[in-house]
């Protein structure tokens, strides 16, 4: 089966009072086929539960991602975890979630709360099976999820939310549950289910948490295909076929190059009008507009502006949350936003010498410069998950 849905990943944490590590750890890998989340809670708080955490979110995320069987990383985890002689319980607890793009689901646990599942705004339970690992139960769970499902996996800091202060006996899971699916909104991304869960259990904590609390989610979205035009078609005779092609996309069409919007515009049929408010902040040319398509912007200094942003956010995931929720409308931000929520990506670069960059002193650009500027562009959206395929005409 091919890609059905995409996912839309995020985590936040609250570290224990005090303390300047987060005991608990999260490791988001992303592919063309599938999405692997780990969320692993440390023994503890502090340096010591901060390792802990990070070794086995680390280890299980890579070890499943490479190609291990669930099975055969969870044994592995399980059998190399220390036990705490004192306490006799492991070192490190997890859950771990794996998500193939065709819909199938996999959801493995040991010692960690239960994951939440909201599907058209109910709580549901996947069939659960028990394993005995080592001595070590781990709870998995198979399904199938759907566009629009939420999964919410939590750290045990989450349920001590207000133990002795406003609650006698913390939050409880049933309590969490509750809360989730009272206050869920319809189109909340992962990051406002995250913000939100730990924004009240700060609250019940009074803003000094008595345990490490992490909230990690994932919004089950429907694949969409984004198509972006590139410069125009080598054969003239090949403009039409091409702006089609665009124009049937699945997710966002854009067009990208002021020759590019010139052909879209004629053989769309619609006027091409660009945006007279000029920025003195932006360093990129003005936005224009199509309709019919969602984005037009000029190219060359736009796309290199984008390719700058998306290799910073490949890399830093604050960088890539702020670049999402920034409200600045000039075009390579609007760009790198539209790329970012796309599940795929479609790059349809054209192969002609383009005129119009004889006349751009300041940038002179070969054909062979701008295939390699979108060849970075992939590489970045590919290491955030993203489905990217270039073609060319």
């Amino acid at each position: 089966m091919g890609q059905v849905i995409h996912i839309d990943a995020a985590w936040r944490s609250l570290n224990k009072k005090h303390e300047e590590l987060c005991g608990d750890r999260v490791q988001i890998r992303q592919n063309e086929k599938c999405i692997v989340m780990v969320l692993a809670d440390g023994l503890g708080s502090g340096v010591k539960a901060n390792i802990l955490s990070t070794l086995t979110s680390t280890i299980v995320s890579e070890m499943v991602f490479s190609g291990m069987t669930l099975k055969d990383a969870i044994d592995t985890i399980v059998a190399t975890l220390p036990v705490d002689q004192e306490r006799e319980v492991a070192y490190s607890t997890f859950t771990i979630i794996q998500i193939y793009y065709d819909g199938t689901a996999v959801i493995a646990r040991f010692d960690n709360p239960v994951t939440v599942l909201i599907r058209d705004g109910r709580r549901w339970y996947p069939e659960t099976v028990v394993h005995d690992l080592n001595g070590k139960k781990v709870y998995v769970a198979h399904f199938t999820v759907q566009p629009e499902d939420y999964i919410v996996t939590f750290s045990d800091g989450v349920l001590y939310a207000g133990l002795g202060m406003t609650l006698n006996f913390g939050w409880g899971q049933e309590e969490v549950e509750e809360f989730l699916v009272t206050h869920l909104r319809e189109n909340d991304s992962a990051a406002d289910v995250s913000r939100l869960l730990l924004a009240n259990v700060d609250s019940l904590y009074g803003g000094m948490p008595g345990d490490d609390s992490t909230v990690a989610c994932i919004h089950v979205i429907p694949a969409r295909e984004t198509r972006v035009m590139v410069g125009p078609p080598s054969d003239p005779e090949d403009d039409r076929k091409v702006v089609e092609r665009l124009m049937s996309a699945t997710g966002r069409k854009i067009c990208c190059g002021g020759t590019t919007s010139l052909i879209v515009s004629r053989v769309t049929g619609h006027e091409l009008t660009t945006d007279n408010l000029i920025s003195f902040v932006s360093d990129v040319p003005p936005k224009g507009f199509i309709r019919g398509v969602d984005l037009v912007t000029e190219g060359v200094l736009t796309l290199q502006k984008v390719s700058r942003f998306l290799e910073r956010a490949a890399g830093e995931p604050v960088f890539a949350e702020q670049l999402l929720i920034s409200r600045e409308t000039d075009g390579a931000t609007c760009l790198a936003q539209e790329l970012m929520k796309s599940s795929a990506v479609t790059f349809m670069v054209g192969l002609s010498d383009n005129p119009a960059h004889d006349a751009i002193a300041y940038s002179p650009l070969s054909l062979n410069a701008k295939i390699r500027l979108i060849e970075d562009l992939q590489k970045y959206l590919r290491k955030m998950g993203k489905i990217v395929t270039i073609e060319m005409y």
